[in-house]
């Protein structure tokens, strides 16, 4: 489709820039949290049934809330809750390779490297049968989130003794250098676990730095950009990976500032709902969208990669088109268009994320978790996998445009679904508003 600037006010009565219409968009389609509903009723129990179908929450931290535009930021998670049975199934019994319940086939990190070819390719991609994980990985990779995540260690050495991971390098840094309270919502802590695990998942071998902000303001939310971007760069450069955002507004480009430090690369997830979010609109950062990863369901086989329909994607409506995006400028015109790359983000072909006491559960306990939150910290690590540490965020951004139409992406075309606000977008050859380039096919792209 293509796009010119005379077409962009129309196209931006669609997209929407506010935070007020992504919830609108969002609560059509994916059931907010009933009230009263607390994270610890989300969790995967022994009841929960594979093959038996069940139904995606998004929790209370990732509800955008009129007036947050410019002010706060919401997490980009969905919860996959899984309908029950009867009968109480055993916990898998080869606790380090497989999930840690029999029979469903969301993603671990071993079926992750096998789609995205990080590994030696098992015909279809099983998560329950799938043993090889990533290997890669060095340096450092942060991560921003907002409150305080008290077992986000605990529930990562957990994480990686199910999935037979390397034992994980994390750093806990407190943005203040005051640890900050828990959620109220009990929803970042959630975030914060799938972040880390995600990043440990892909690139195993690199350092993490979790850099808790005071709170979900983003004046605490930049500080801790700022600390965790010093972090990466005193390690000798590497990647800063942001699942949160919020609705566009004036005044953002002043803050493009806290995303440029020399030898750091900026992540930013597009948001889970059709129109775009910031900061992942800032052309100092790699905005990364969501997809699907979809699966035979009588065999759980791989069989592709789709849209996810309420995958972020669009066009800014304040940022002027940066000089990677040149290339695309018959579909873009002058904006800065999102999402640069995409990874799996639905949450229903979700991934297993361990989070206990952090999210009020004893330890040991699962969820099912999808969103861009997800992609985010996937696309940071596969870019730490990849061994280039590029110079700033714009230098990774051109050459991943540079290898825009080759094998080294995943290119999800028409008919694999639509995206954006009102399904208005398709997926197209080359760069589109609902994947971007497309999908990581091994790390030659990045």
């Amino acid at each position: 489709m293509l796009l010119t600037e005379k077409m962009f006010a129309a196209i931006m009565l669609m997209i929407g820039a506010a935070d007020a219409a992504q919830a609108q968009f969002s609560n059509n389609v994916t059931p907010q949290a009933p009230p009263g509903t607390a994270i610890p009723d989300l969790k995967v129990t022994p009841r929960s049934a594979p093959g038996k179908g069940g139904h995606v929450v998004i929790p209370e931290s990732s509800i955008p809330r009129p007036g947050d535009a410019g002010k706060r930021a919401h997490t980009n998670v969905r919860i996959f809750v899984p309908n029950e049975q009867t009968e109480p199934q055993a916990p898998t019994v080869r606790p380090d390779v497989g999930p840690p319940f029999a029979g469903f086939f969301f993603e671990t990190p071993g079926s992750l490297a096998c789609i995205y070819n990080l590994v030696t390719v098992t015909p279809g991609c099983d998560p329950n049968i799938v043993t090889a994980v990533s290997t890669l990985g060095s340096k450092v990779v942060a991560i921003v989130d907002a409150f305080d995540d008290p077992s986000a260690l605990a529930d990562l050495q957990l994480y990686s003794t199910q999935f037979d991971l390397p034992a994980p390098n994390l750093q806990v840094v407190f943005a203040t250098g005051v640890r900050p309270p828990l959620d109220p919502t009990g929803s970042w802590e959630v975030e914060e676990s799938l972040d880390i695990q995600m990043v440990h998942a892909l690139a195993p071998s690199a350092k993490v730095i979790l850099v808790e902000a005071a709170s979900n303001s983003f004046t605490d939310l930049l500080v801790a950009e700022d600390k965790a971007s010093a972090l990466v760069a005193a390690a000798g450069g590497g990647q800063v990976s942001n699942s949160w955002g919020g609705g566009e507004f004036p005044g953002q480009l002043s803050l493009d500032t806290h995303f440029k430090n020399a030898g750091v690369v900026f992540f930013a997830a597009t948001g889970d709902s059709p129109g775009v979010s910031w900061p992942s609109t800032s052309k100092k950062v790699v905005a990364v969208g969501g997809t699907s990863t979809t699966r035979l369901s009588a065999t759980g086989a791989f069989s592709g990669q789709s849209t996810w329909s309420e995958a972020g994607g669009g066009l800014s409506a304040f940022v002027a088109r940066p000089a990677y995006q040149n290339g695309i400028s018959a579909i873009v015109g002058g904006f800065r268009g999102v999402p640069d790359i995409s990874a799996d983000a639905n949450p229903d072909t979700g991934v297993w994320v361990a989070c206990g006491v952090g999210c009020g559960n004893p330890p040991g306990t699962w969820y099912i978790v999808g969103g861009t939150s997800v992609a985010s910290p996937s696309v940071a690590a596969m870019v730490n996998g990849a061994g280039r540490f590029a110079s700033s965020s714009a230098s990774e951004l051109t050459t991943i445009y540079a290898n825009l139409g080759t094998t080294k992406f995943h290119d999800i075309q028409q008919p694999r679904g639509l995206c954006g606000p009102y399904a208005g977008f398709l997926p197209q050859v080359g760069w589109d508003f609902c994947t971007g380039v497309g999908v990581p096919h091994g790390l030659w792209g990045l």
